[in-house]
């Protein structure tokens, strides 16, 4: 894959990302669903945090919550700096195709989040209890405060555990509880990639 065709596939994957973020923001109030299936919901929330809502503030309980989320924002930046350069190198370099794919999906929707974290507080105004206004003549906070915006919600099974199972026996559950974006699911992409084709990703010098 070459660095015109990277670019487009990347390009693309934000395209979808961000229109969905916008298209949810501007249409949904915050914690409100729609169901496309039983299995299947869109379902509008906002992570200021990591993955899975943690914020960095809960591990480093000494400094605030806006402070993290400053630090969180920043780590990604210099990260997703790091992930393109990584990612153009490969590609001047000539190396695997399987490793340019994975680092597309990676920084694609690495990209797709920071965006969020950068952009979105100033962006739009607030969207609890409204719809959300986009280019509002303030937004919900300031540069590099923003929430990453998540909408895809896959209840695949909800019941109670069986009685037997160590600890969690008895308790109602729900598979597949986080919600997510169409950023997560490219950057779970690339990590499935580099994880299951790995051999094809990191090619021994003899095979090369």
């Amino acid at each position: 894959m070459n660095l015109k065709k990277a670019s487009l596939l990347i390009i693309s994957i934000l395209l979808i990302d961000q229109i969905s973020k916008i298209y949810v923001k501007t249409h949904f109030v915050l914690g409100e669903d729609y169901a496309v299936f039983n299995w299947f919901k869109i379902y509008f929330i906002e992570n200021s945090g990591m993955a899975w809502g943690t914020k960095l503030s809960d591990i480093l309980p000494f400094i605030s919550d806006r402070t993290a989320k400053l630090c969180l924002t920043v780590f990604r930046v210099f990260a997703i700096v790091g992930i393109g350069y990584w990612l153009v190198n490969t590609i001047k370099k000539e190396q695997s195709k399987t490793l340019v794919l994975a680092l597309v999906f990676i920084f694609s929707g690495a990209l797709g989040n920071i965006l969020d974290s950068i952009f979105y507080g100033v962006l739009f105004d607030d969207s609890l209890s409204q719809v959300a206004s986009f280019l509002p003549p303030e937004g919900y906070d300031s540069l590099l405060h923003g929430k990453v915006v998540d909408m895809l919600y896959l209840p695949l099974w909800k019941g109670y555990l069986p009685e037997w199972i160590p600890v969690i026996g008895g308790d109602y559950f729900t598979f597949f509880e986080p919600v997510f974006n169409i950023a997560d699911v490219a950057i779970s992409i690339g990590f499935g990639i580099l994880i299951f084709f790995n051999g094809k990703a990191f090619p021994k010098k003899e095979d090369a």
